[in-house]
C-alpha cells in the first residue's frame, strides 16, 4: 500500500455531490465494502450508512458534515469527500470541493435533478471538476431514466463552463443493492457490483497536479479531535512533501504567521485512519502538532511561507437570537447556562462550521446560517451536550445596496398529489409567493415552482405537511436578493398563556382544552407567562392551569367524574423554530423544550 501512497500518478481525489436523499453515503458504502476495506465478516455484521457517523445523522437519515475516506482499488489510492445534500449544509460543500480533481455526480431515476443538485453541479463545475454521472434508484417503479438524461443535459448546457464539461460519462446503479452498469440492464436482479465505478473514477478523474520539488503547502479544509493526538488538520496538499517533525508555518487569515511542528502524518482508510512517515503533493492527510490552525489557513513550509486564497463561502441567509436563559427554571436541568459557556461553545462551533456567523448582541448572540435546520442542528446538539439556553424567531440576514434594503429569495419546488394542490396555492397565496411554472406528470402528482422571500418560507413546512395529509415533497434554493418587501400578516391564532406558576392539574387543562389546542399535559411544572397551547381565536388569552378541583360534600359519580384529556401536541425543535413570533422565545433544555413570551409578566406584557 505505501508504494501506491507515495506515486502521484495512482492517486485520484473524488467529491460525491447530490441532493438530498438521492444516495451518495450509501454508495459510499457500497465502495468501501466493495474494495475490501473491511474484512467480509466485519462488512457484513457493519451498520448501513457507515459515513453517516454523528447521532443526529443517523437519526434523522441526512448527511450533515462532509466527510473524507479512503479505498485502495488494486495499485490505486482513490480519497473520496462524502458530501452533504441538504441546501442548509451547502457550506460543508463549498469548503471541501477544491480537495478534489473529479466529481460524481448522483442523480434519483425518479426525481431527476432537483434544487441542490443544480448548486452542487455549478460549484464543482466551477472549480474545474471533471463529473462522472450515476443515475441511482433505477429499479424504482417510476423510473424515467430516459427523461432524466434529457435533463441533465439541459442542466449540463446550462452551468457548463466549458465545452469539455459537456462530454461526461453517465452508469445507472442501484446503490442499496450494490451494483452499477455502463448500460441499463436488462434484469436488476441479475448479479452484479461497483467495478464500473471504480474503473470510470481511475479512467476518468486526472490524477492530481503536483509539484513535489517545491516548497511545502497545504489549505486546511477540515479539523478532526481525539483525546490522545489533539488537533488534526486535514487537507489536500498542494505542493511538496511533508513528514513526522518537520519545521512549518500556520499562514492565518489575518496574514500574521505562526511557526510549529509536525508531530504526525496520518491517512484515511475506510473509516480509521493510519500513521505514514510521509505524505506527498495530490493526497490527503491529517497533521497533529498544529494546535492552533482554522479551516481556511494554510500550513507552508517554514522558510517559504506562502499561503493560498482562504475558502469563499456564501452569506447565511437566516439569523436567531441565542442567549443564556432567563426563565424562572433557569439551572435547574442544564449543566452549562452561562453567557461565558454559551461564548466558549459558539467559538468552538466557529471552528469548523464555516457557514456560521456569530456576533455578541447583549448577554446574547446572533448566530446566522444557511437555514432553519442548520441553526436546528446547532441548537439541538449544544443541547445534547448539557447546554441550556434560550433562543427567539429566526428572522432573514439582509444588506444595504444603494440604499435599498435587500432580502433572500428562494425558488421553491413542491410535488404534491392533485387533490392537495388546491391547499398548497391558498397558502402560498397567503405568503406572497409567485407561481413561475405548473405541470402534472402522468404519475398523477402536480409540481409546482414558486419565488417567494425567505422570510415567507419561515413555518411553512409543518403547515403544508398538516394540511397535505404528509403527502407534499418539497425544496427549497436561495437564488439571489431582491429589494425587502412589506411585512407579511400573523398567519397563527394566538396562545393561552399560563396564568400562574405551579404545577398543570387535569381539571384546569380539561377547561384549557375547551378554548384550543393544549402543548402540556397534567402535572407538568410550568410557570407564569409559559405558552401552554394554541388558542382558537386570534389574540393571546391568558388561562390558569394550576387551579385544583374544590371538593365537594357530594360523591355521586356524576359530581367526582373521572376527568378525561386529550393528549397535548409535541412540538419537535424545527416546528417550536417555526412556531414562534417576534414577542416570543424558544426555552432549550436538555430535558424540555418550553415555548414563552418574552416578557412574563402579564401587566408589564399589555403595556407594550
Amino acid at each position: 500500500m505505501s508504494e501506491a501512497i507515495q506515486d502521484p500518478s495512482k492517486i485520484r481525489n473524488i467529491a460525491i455531490i447530490a441532493h438530498v436523499d438521492h444516495g451518495k453515503t450509501t454508495l459510499v458504502d457500497g465502495l468501501l465494502k466493495q474494495s475490501q476495506t473491511f474484512r467480509d465478516n466485519a462488512a457484513e455484521m457493519g451498520q448501513e450508512l457507515i459515513m453517516d457517523s454523528g447521532d443526529q445523522e443517523k437519526e434523522r437519515g441526512i448527511t450533515i458534515t462532509a466527510k473524507v475516506t479512503a479505498v485502495q482499488h488494486g495499485d490505486y489510492r482513490i480519497n473520496i469527500i462524502d458530501t452533504p445534500g441538504h441546501a442548509d449544509f451547502s457550506g460543508e460543500v463549498e469548503r471541501t470541493l477544491n480537495m478534489a480533481d473529479g466529481c460524481i455526480l448522483i442523480v434519483d431515476a425518479q426525481e431527476g435533478p432537483m434544487p441542490q443538485t443544480k448548486f452542487v453541479l455549478e460549484r464543482a463545475l466551477e472549480g474545474q471538476l471533471k463529473p462522472i454521472v450515476i443515475i441511482n434508484k433505477i429499479d424504482k417503479p417510476a423510473a424515467r431514466i430516459k427523461e432524466v438524461e434529457d435533463e441533465l443535459a439541459d442542466l449540463f448546457l446550462e452551468l457548463a463552463v466549458h465545452e469539455d464539461q459537456l462530454h461526461y460519462p453517465v452508469y445507472y446503479a442501484v446503490g442499496r443493492a450494490g451494483k452499477a452498469w455502463i448500460e441499463t440492464p436488462s434484469d436488476f436482479e441479475a448479479d452484479g457490483n461497483l467495478d464500473a465505478i471504480f474503473d470510470a473514477i481511475i479512467e476518468h478523474v486526472p490524477a492530481p497536479t503536483v509539484e513535489l520539488e517545491k516548497p511545502f503547502q497545504m489549505l486546511v479544509t477540515a479539523l478532526a479531535w481525539d483525546t490522545y493526538k489533539g488537533k488534526y488538520s486535514i487537507g489536500r496538499i498542494t505542493r511538496g512533501t511533508v513528514k513526522s517533525g518537520d519545521q512549518v508555518t500556520l499562514c492565518k487569515k489575518d496574514g500574521t504567521f505562526t511557526k510549529a511542528k509536525v508531530e504526525l502524518v496520518f491517512m484515511s482508510h475506510g473509516v480509521s485512519k493510519f500513521e505514514v512517515p510521509q505524505g506527498v503533493a495530490g493526497d490527503i492527510v491529517q497533521l497533529t502538532g498544529i494546535a492552533d490552525a482554522k479551516i481556511g489557513e494554510t500550513i507552508a513550509d517554514a522558510l517559504e511561507p506562502e499561503a493560498l486564497p482562504t475558502i469563499e463561502v456564501e452569506a447565511p441567509t437566516l439569523r436567531i437570537y441565542l442567549g443564556p436563559n432567563t426563565s424562572p427554571f433557569k439551572g435547574q436541568e442544564g449543566e452549562f447556562n452561562t453567557s461565558r459557556q454559551i461564548s466558549e461553545r459558539l467559538d468552538k462551533e466557529l471552528e469548523t462550521n464555516v457557514g456560521l456567523r456569530v456576533e455578541a448582541d447583549g448577554i446574547g448572540f446572533t448566530v446566522a446560517g444557511r437555514g432553519e435546520l442548520h441553526l436546528g442542528v446547532l441548537i439541538e446538539t449544544m443541547r445534547r451536550e448539557g447546554y441550556e439556553f434560550e433562543v427567539g424567531r429566526p428572522q432573514v440576514v439582509t444588506h444595504e445596496e444603494d440604499g435599498k434594503t435587500m432580502e433572500p429569495i428562494e425558488e421553491v419546488i413542491i410535488e404534491v398529489p392533485a387533490e392537495h394542490v388546491g391547499a398548497v396555492q391558498m397558502e402560498l397565496g397567503q405568503r406572497r409567493a409567485m407561481l413561475k411554472e405548473q405541470f402534472a406528470s402522468p404519475k398523477g402528482v402536480t409540481k409546482l415552482v414558486y419565488t417567494m422571500p425567505t422570510r415567507a418560507l419561515l413555518g411553512m413546512r409543518n403547515v403544508l405537511l398538516t394540511n397535505t395529509k404528509g403527502t407534499i415533497v418539497m425544496n427549497s434554493l436561495t437564488t439571489g436578493y431582491e429589494v425587502q418587501g412589506t411585512a407579511l400578516q400573523q398567519l397563527r391564532p394566538g396562545v393561552l398563556i399560563s396564568f400562574s406558576t405551579g404545577t398543570s392539574t387535569p381539571y384546569s387543562l380539561q377547561n384549557a382544552e375547551a378554548r384550543g389546542t393544549t402543548f402540556i399535559g397534567p402535572a407538568e411544572k410550568v410557570y407564569a407567562g409559559q405558552i401552554i397551547g394554541l388558542n382558537t381565536r386570534s389574540e393571546d388569552m391568558e388561562i390558569n392551569i394550576c387551579r385544583p378541583k374544590q371538593l365537594t360534600n357530594m360523591r355521586t359519580s356524576s359530581s367526582d367524574g373521572v376527568v378525561q384529556l386529550t393528549p397535548p401536541v409535541i412540538f419537535s425543535l424545527e416546528q417550536c423554530l417555526d412556531f414562534l413570533e417576534n414577542d416570543e422565545l424558544l426555552e432549550v433544555t436538555p430535558k424540555n423544550l418550553r415555548l414563552r413570551k418574552k416578557e412574563l409578566d402579564p401587566n408589564k406584557r399589555k403595556r407594550r
